[in-house]
């Protein structure tokens, strides 16, 4: 069975079509570049794969020097300040962040399938694996890393090479750890700061909620408790402070997760299905309809319930056939607990590649239609709930924590910048940016998480806003239209 998924028109159109309302940034000032209440001299950033670099699903070179704090410290030689040297990966292609240990998947691109025309996410291949920082350890000023949570960042395990089975074991970190199995991530920031650095970006958080995302809410697991949350934020952020006490820093909170592609390229009703396939699949799911009314007549669950699980397909474009943990329990009566998607689901980037296609090469094991999709692939309704708030909660962490420490930080409201973009609002000269993975105008790059290069100007500017408006700094923003987002298809 072929696949079409049918989002690239619709990309085309937010990508290109006319918005009302957009976003500004300011025009170039005639005021001389000027500091202003900060010294700029040496820049220390700390975070996670957006910090790092991390672009199309991969760690490579062309990622690593566009990332927003790369660009942001560039900007910031204009006003006194220094280099921002990068623990280089030396890799053209990079390695697949997601890649099992052992395989060669590199970083992703747009390619057009030649069966139906539709554009999706595909790995290049080789790719190049992660080898060990050879440079000047002492030296680094990005100390972002990929997949880094702050349990993570505040664990010598993460960078212990010598168990590299350990669950926190962290190669991003380990292959430029300063004593890897005893120091931390944290902790070497902190060491590049107390050694001569002066100002500072501070972006962790994020990746406490968005593993948990990324696998569909599938396991609650991966989100600390808003009390370690809380505990291990704090730990992390005055250690920086008290690292320098001079040092001034930049904070960015947690984006809101439906800001993010990844959940919005792939529609609900992205299975279609011509009359005879609809008709033989609807014969398959006859007896379980059937199963569904006597368990509605005894009482066991609603009316409102049994029309959410009857499977019934039509000829085009239909919801597929899910797995759903918040249904009513009979499967000890034989009955699974699956359903159609419908328009409440989020549904991930990388059912892309698995939807509609045949199980174990059987004709009549077609994932989404008589195989179910699985968990890891969908944000329920309620999942996103929960998402949502804890999103809120941790981010009131970080505003408390940066009021708390008011005249050596501001908060840069990453959130709601991202949300401005998913709305339209942003562009520069006229030219949009859009929350997609389309080129030219997305701002994400094709794993739809990571925003790629144009993104990230676009984001430095916004850090630069923030510095600006708090301590009176002028510092020259970068032409977003300068820089390139995605390749197109191939």
């Amino acid at each position: 069975m072929k696949r079409n998924f049918y989002y690239f028109p619709l990309f085309l159109l937010l990508a290109f079509g006319a918005c009302d309302g957009f976003y500004e940034f300011p025009e170039p000032t005639d005021a001389d570049p000027s500091s202003g209440q900060v010294d700029f001299s040496k820049t220390i950033a700390i975070g996670s794969s957006v910090t790092a670099g991390v672009m199309d699903g991969a760690l490579y070179n062309r990622g690593q020097q566009n990332s927003y704090a790369a660009i942001l410290a560039e900007q910031l030689k204009a006003v006194g300040g220094g280099d921002f040297n990068l623990p280089d990966v030396n890799a053209e292609v990079g390695q697949y962040v997601l890649s099992p240990p052992g395989s060669n998947i590199g970083r992703l691109i747009l390619r057009i399938n030649p069966n139906t025309g539709a554009v999706v996410p595909a790995p290049i291949m080789p790719g190049n694996p992660l080898q060990p920082f050879e440079g000047n350890r002492s030296e680094i000023n990005n100390f972002g890393v990929n997949g880094m949570n702050l349990a993570a960042a505040l664990s010598p395990e993460t960078g212990n090479t010598n168990a590299p089975s350990n669950p926190q074991f962290n190669l991003h970190y380990a292959r430029f750890a300063s004593n890897p199995g005893t120091s931390t991530l944290v902790g070497d920031a902190a060491a590049a700061l107390a050694n001569g650095g002066t100002f500072f970006l501070f972006w962790l958080g994020k990746n406490d909620v968005l593993p948990y995302a990324l696998q569909g809410g599938a396991n609650e697991s991966l989100l600390p408790s808003d009390e370690d949350f809380e505990l291990l934020y704090n730990t992390a952020l005055e250690s920086m402070l008290q690292a320098n006490p001079d040092a001034k820093g930049a904070v960015g909170n947690i984006p809101d997760l439906n800001s993010l592609p990844f959940f919005s390229t792939i529609s609900w009703n992205a299975l279609p299905l011509n009359q005879a396939f609809a008709s033989l699949a609807n014969g398959a799911f006859g007896e379980y309809n059937q199963a569904l009314d006597d368990v509605e007549q005894a009482g066991l669950i609603s009316t409102e319930e049994k029309s959410l699980r009857r499977i019934s397909f039509q000829p085009g474009l239909n919801g597929f056939v899910m797995e759903d943990k918040t249904l009513t329990d009979l499967r000890g009566m034989g009955i699974p607990s699956i359903r159609l998607s419908n328009p409440g689901d989020k549904v991930a980037l990388t059912l892309a590649t698995v939807l509609g296609e045949a199980v174990d090469g059987s004709p009549t094991a077609i994932r989404g239609v008589t195989v179910p999709v699985g968990d890891e692939y969908v944000l329920l309704p309620q999942e996103q709930e929960f998402l949502e708030e804890k999103t809120n909660t941790f981010n009131g962490v970080i505003q408390a924590a940066v009021s708390a420490r008011n005249e050596r930080l501001v908060l840069v409201d990453v959130n709601d910048f991202l949300n401005q973009v998913a709305s339209g609002l942003v562009n520069a000269g006229s030219v949009p940016l859009s929350n997609s993975i389309i080129p030219p105008n997305g701002a994400f790059s094709t794993d739809g998480v990571h925003t790629n290069a144009r993104g990230n100007a676009f984001l430095a500017n916004y850090f630069m806003d923030a510095l600006n408006q708090k301590w009176g700094s002028v510092i020259p923003k970068v032409n977003p239209n300068a820089f390139i987002g995605n390749d197109l298809p191939r």
